[in-house]
């Protein structure tokens, strides 16, 4: 299984939604996946399942939802359960979010630097969403891991993150986000050489995988642009035209080359704001793609849908071709991939 997370620390960027459609076209293209909602919102869970059924997850205990299954590792009264996955589709199943979540965000700070002294249960609570993500992934037999995150660069992020091999970058056609996407690249590189630190100082005997902390970009998505005629508005271009050149500069920390301007391979996709299909999704919870007339997807509508799902089939396949002609390791062998992929 191969694990993606959806990452910016400017929120409002479309990035849930964008994990929760890509889910769905995955699936229809015959793979398996499992969505882990590990940001404390819960805003993944909620566009998956009713509401009562979230608040029957909540009220559950055991190992309904993430947080659930963390508790006895979080308390020091046991390790991390086996936490029951929603299946809420076809070849898709969910670990459910928790607001609760937000509360190990404290222990995930003090355990971090706990592994450099190669402290068995400091490697067992950081490494507890891989361990989580993985074991749900081999009994579901998934293709694909997909992450959802807070927007935010904390303890939680940081654990999150360690547990992928690729990271996706969403983000809107304004300032902040073009601000946020300077931030993610020196902290994901900041977060893998730490991790590496932790790695050479891991007990032999954990019983368990420790997750490599790849991270590795595989390019940048934008989401929700205005469209005017074919292309973005004028009041949008200013910001889209400046995402090559940071994507490039501070996710890879590569240096800017002008006459690569017309030919930005890391854009993996722009994905105008599809307006009334959204809200029409979310009412009848399955992808703007899937719309039917008697969702309320009528007239004009149906060509939108047609559209959707046209770009979110593209963008599926451009993920899954970049993932097939990568391999994330640690060290000089995935720089060597992220600089022959900038080049291309």
């Amino acid at each position: 299984m191969k694990t993606v997370a959806f990452f910016n620390n400017k929120g409002g960027v479309g990035k849930t939604s964008l994990l929760y459609h890509l889910a769905w076209m995955f699936a229809l293209r015959g793979k398996r996946v499992v969505a882990a909602d590990l940001d404390p919102q819960a805003n993944l869970s909620a566009m998956f399942l009713q509401d009562d059924r979230i608040d029957a997850l909540w009220a559950a205990g055991g190992a309904a939802t993430v947080y659930s299954a963390m508790r006895p590792l979080m308390e020091g009264t046991g390790d991390l359960l086996q936490v029951t996955p929603q299946i809420v589709g076809e070849r898709i199943a969910l670990i459910p979010g928790d607001l609760t979540l937000s509360e190990i965000e404290d222990e995930l700070s003090t355990q971090w630097p706990r592994c450099l002294n190669s402290e068995a249960r400091a490697f067992r609570v950081i490494a507890a969403f891989d361990r989580m993500l993985r074991s749900i992934g081999a009994a579901q037999d998934a293709d694909y891991g997909l992450i959802d995150v807070g927007p935010n660069l904390g303890a939680i992020n940081r654990c999150a993150l360690i547990s992928a091999d690729y990271v996706v970058v969403p983000i809107g056609a304004d300032l902040f986000s073009i601000r946020g996407l300077q931030n993610v690249g020196p902290k994901l590189r900041a977060w893998r050489r730490e991790w590496e630190d932790r790695l050479k100082r891991a007990p032999e005997s954990l019983g368990f995988r420790l997750p490599n902390g790849a991270m590795e970009p595989l390019g940048y998505i934008i989401s929700r642009y205005s469209a005017y005629g074919r292309g973005a508005a004028k009041a949008f271009q200013r910001w889209l035209d400046r995402a090559p050149r940071i994507y490039v500069e501070y996710v890879l920390n590569l240096q800017w080359d002008d006459s690569a301007l017309d030919v930005d391979g890391n854009r993996l996709a722009q994905l105008k704001d599809y307006r009334s299909l959204l809200p029409m999704a979310q009412e009848a919870r399955k992808p703007m793609f899937l719309l039917k007339p008697a969702d309320g997807a009528i007239g004009g509508h149906q060509a939108a849908v047609q559209e959707c799902y046209a770009d979110f089939e593209a963008l599926a396949t451009e993920i899954e071709e970049r993932i097939a002609l990568s391999s994330p390791t640690l060290g000089d062998a995935k720089i060597d991939s992220v600089e022959a992929r900038a080049k291309r």
